[in-house]
């Protein structure tokens, strides 16, 4: 039981962009759907565990969700643009290399001089295996997949911001998990209002990727009971295979086709980042 709890966040993790992009929708239909959803998740969580949570702890949970909103819509958008093959791997490495840096600057790991020599060998294994299953297509993007990865770029800042805001909450992550919902329902609704989108509530493509919200739910609920019973650096690398499983299930099930070379330097670039990730984590 406690093997398949600490493998469900990669799981639930990798299948969410699999799930989403097989219904013919848009990004802003995925946004609202994957927030409602969490939403729902998040309610009937406070229903069964009820968790207790400060208001400061709410207002931050809340600060986390709409941050995290920030940055998959930039990661949906780059679904379509460039296919989830190639967002997956590039989102997933600069998460990774953010969340650590920011670790090590903030928060003050990394303590001893070895630590941060394979600390900074696991970035720049990051770095070599986003370039290796991202940048070797770059001759076949188009302008709008320019676009979409430079929008990915920049909103992953959401993340980091996400993943950093627990570090300074008083309560436990379950308590934050219905904070955060509500955040990413707020901030869908004004992204919707700001680009004159709302009736984007009204198509059924919207409701649909409710299912995107389920998946993201359930991988970041087992990921906190996973984080209590494996530690956080064992179910954080755990939790990063789920880059894995998005990668080649795109390749496989949404037929976003790679041969030969390309094919081989996606598949050595996943296993720099899994190695990256364990070196920049266990180490903590």
């Amino acid at each position: 039981m406690k093997l398949i709890l600490t493998l469900v966040p990669a799981i639930a993790w990798g299948a969410l962009p699999l799930a989403v992009s097989r219904i013919k929708s848009n990004p802003r239909n995925q946004i609202f759907g994957t927030a409602v959803g969490a939403l729902l998740v998040g309610l009937l969580t406070v229903l069964v565990v009820r968790p207790a949570v400060t208001t400061t702890d709410f207002m931050l949970g809340m600060v986390a969700g709409a941050f995290w909103v920030l940055s998959q819509v930039g990661q949906y958008n780059a679904y379509q643009a460039i296919g989830v093959a190639r967002t997956m791997p590039l989102s997933t490495g600069l998460q990774l290399i953010g969340t650590t840096l920011i670790g090590v600057i903030i928060f003050g790991e990394w303590h001893s001089a070895a630590a941060k020599l394979l600390g900074f060998m696991g970035i720049l294994l990051l770095v070599l295996g986003i370039v290796l299953t991202s940048v070797q297509q770059s001759t076949q993007t188009t302008g709008r997949g320019h676009q979409a990865v430079v929008t990915l770029v920049l909103t992953t800042i959401g993340y980091w911001v996400y993943s950093a805001i627990p570090k300074v909450a008083s309560t436990s992550g379950i308590a934050l998990f219905l904070p955060e919902a509500v955040g990413m329902v707020l901030a869908v609704l004004i992204y919707l209002l700001v680009t004159h989108n709302f009736k984007v509530i009204k198509e059924p493509a919207s409701w649909q990727t409710m299912i995107a919200g389920v998946f993201f739910s359930i991988g970041a609920i087992a990921y906190i009971y996973s984080v209590s019973l494996n530690g956080v650096n064992i179910a954080f690398v755990v939790s990063q295979l789920s880059v894995v499983i998005s990668t080649l299930g795109g390749l496989l099930f949404l037929h976003e086709a790679r041969h030969g070379r390309a094919l081989v330097l996606t598949l050595l670039g996943l296993g720099l980042i899994v190695v990256g990730a364990v070196l920049t984590t266990v180490i903590k």
